[in-house]
C-alpha cells in the first residue's frame, strides 16, 4: 500500500498542493466574477425556504417568485439609498468634523502640558491626523457600497438559480453514479448554509436595531448608517463587530465629548457581547461545527482571495468545504481538523481513534433533497 496508481504518499501531497494552488490563485484572479455569484448563491439558498413556504400554501410558481423578487429589490434599494445619502451627508459634513479634531488635539495638548508632559502638536496632529480617520470610515462604507453596485447581477442570478432549483435533483440523479448519496450530501450543505444564514441575518438585524436606537437616542449623526453598517458587518465573524463600532465611537468623541463616546462604547460591548455571546449560541444550538481558530484563519484566507465579500461568506463557504471533504472517506480527516475539539472528543469516544480507519458517520446526511422544491 506504499504505492497506488504510480504514486508514492509524498508525490500525491505534492499534486494535491500544486493543485490547491492553482485553484486558490483562479479564484483570486476572477474574484470579481466569482464573488457576485458566490452571493447570489448563498442568497438563493436563504430565499428558498419562504419560496417553498408559499408555493406549499397554494400560491401559484410565479406569484411567489415574483414576491421574492420585489422583497429583494425593496430591501437592495433601501440599502443603496441610505448608505448613498448618508455617505454624501457625511462626506459634507467631513470639513467640520476635522475642524473639531483640530481643537481637540489643541485642548489635549494643552492638557498634557498641564501635568508635565510637554509634547509637540505637531506630532500629536500626526498622529491624530482626521483626514486619515474620516478617511478610513468613507473607504469602509465606499467599499460596502461597491460590493452593492453588483446588486442588479446578482438579483438576476439569484432568479436564474431559483428558476433552475427545481430541476437540480433530477439533473443530478441522471448524471452522477451515486446520485442519491450526493443529494443527501447537498440538502445537508444547503440546510446547514440556511441555518446559518437565516439566524445570522436575524440576529444581525437586531444587532443594528438596537445600536441604531442606542446611538439616535443619543444623538450621534448619521445613527441609521451606523446601524446598517453594524448589521452588515455582524455576519463578518470575530473582528467585524469591532470594526462597526470604530467609526461611531470617534464620531461620538468629535461631535459630543468623552462622556458620550464612552456611552457610544459600552452600548457597543453590551449590544455585541450579549448577541455574540449569549443569544447566537442559543439559537444556532451546537454552534457553527468550526473550531474558533478555523473561523478566525477562514477570514483571513477568504477575504484574502474574494476581498471584502469574502469574509463575508467566509464561514459558509468552510461550512461547505467541511461538510464536502465529511462526504469522503479520504478527506474525512480533514473535516475533523477543522471542526471543533468537542466533535473530535466525540469520534474518539466513539472509537474512531487515530489507530483505526477514519470514515465518515453513517448517519451524517440530512436526507434527500424533493424534487418538486
Amino acid at each position: 500500500m506504499a504505492e497506488q496508481n504510480g504514486f508514492t504518499p509524498a508525490a500525491r501531497f505534492l499534486l494535491v498542493a500544486g493543485a490547491f494552488v492553482v485553484v486558490v490563485a483562479g479564484l483570486k484572479s476572477a474574484s470579481n466574477l466569482v464573488t457576485p455569484f458566490l452571493l447570489a448563491v448563498f442568497i438563493a439558498v436563504l430565499v428558498v425556504p419562504p419560496l417553498q413556504y408559499m408555493r406549499s400554501h397554494g400560491l401559484p410558481a410565479w406569484a411567489a417568485m415574483l414576491v421574492v423578487v420585489a422583497t429583494l429589490v425593496g430591501a437592495g434599494s433601501a440599502v443603496v439609498g441610505l448608505f448613498s445619502g448618508s455617505l454624501n451627508d457625511f462626506n459634507a459634513s467631513l470639513p467640520s468634523y476635522q475642524e473639531r479634531v483640530k481643537g481637540l488635539t489643541g485642548e489635549l495638548v494643552t492638557w498634557l502640558d498641564n501635568v508635565g508632559i510637554h509634547v509637540s502638536r505637531q506630532a500629536v496632529n500626526s498622529i491624530i491626523d482626521p483626514g486619515r480617520i474620516f478617511g478610513m470610515a468613507t473607504e469602509l462604507i465606499r467599499g460596502i457600497g461597491g460590493v452593492l453596485t453588483n446588486a442588479f447581477l446578482i438579483l438576476l442570478t439569484v432568479i436564474f438559480i431559483l428558476f433552475e432549483a427545481n430541476s437540480l435533483p433530477s439533473k443530478l440523479r441522471a448524471a452522477l453514479r451515486q446520485p442519491e448519496a450526493s443529494l443527501s450530501h447537498l440538502h445537508e450543505v444547503m440546510h446547514t448554509i440556511n441555518r446559518y444564514m437565516f439566524l445570522k441575518f436575524c440576529t444581525s438585524v437586531l444587532t443594528g436595531v438596537l445600536l441604531w436606537a442606542w446611538l439616535r437616542f443619543l444623538g450621534v449623526d448619521f445613527p441609521a448608517m451606523w446601524g446598517m453598517l453594524a448589521f452588515l458587518l455582524n455576519f463578518v465573524p470575530t473582528i467585524g463587530s469591532i470594526i462597526a463600532g470604530v467609526p461611531p465611537i470617534m464620531l461620538a468623541l468629535i461631535q459630543l465629548g468623552v462622556e458620550d463616546a464612552l456611552l457610544v462604547t459600552i452600548g457597543y460591548m453590551v449590544v455585541n457581547v450579549s448577541i455574540g455571546n449569549f443569544l447566537e449560541p442559543r439559537v444556532m444550538g451546537q454552534g457553527l461545527g468550526l473550531s474558533t481558530l478555523v473561523v478566525f484563519l477562514s477570514l483571513i484566507f477568504w477575504g484574502w482571495v474574494l476581498g471584502p465579500s469574502g469574509m463575508f461568506l467566509s464561514v459558509p463557504l468552510t461550512m461547505a468545504l467541511k461538510i464536502g471533504f465529511g462526504a469522503n472517506t479520504q478527506t474525512y480527516p480533514i473535516a475533523v481538523m477543522l471542526g471543533p475539539a468537542d466533535e473530535a472528543r466525540a469520534l474518539v469516544a466513539a472509537g474512531r481513534s487515530n489507530s483505526l480507519p477514519l470514515t465518515p458517520p453513517e448517519d451524517s446526511a440530512a436526507g434527500e433533497l424533493d424534487p418538486g422544491a
